[in-house]
């Protein structure tokens, strides 16, 4: 896979949290939005979003990676990205 910018991260991140779940403000929702405290993703909305990056991106999810700080944000989850293709 090609080396992508954070930003270009981020952008693929959030066009898939706001095509696949309720996002009520889409322009207050930012790279550091909490997606579980403002009730945009749920305990089974996580389950699409690593089903997600495991088919879009080719990576494997491992339980151990399944950590707020990996996941809490766009910003959190672009960056989490970029170290898996790393």
């Amino acid at each position: 896979m090609s080396t992508q910018t954070i930003d270009e991260l981020e952008q693929r991140v959030r066009s898939f949290v706001t095509s696949n779940f309720h996002v009520a403000d889409t322009a207050g929702l930012t790279r550091d939005t909490s997606l579980l405290d403002t009730g945009i993703i749920d305990s089974t909305g996580y389950l699409d979003l690593f089903k997600w990056i495991e088919e879009d991106f080719e990576l494997s999810v491992a339980s151990d990676d399944m950590a707020p700080s990996n996941f809490e944000s766009i910003a959190r989850i672009a960056s989490f990205l970029q170290r898996k293709i790393a």
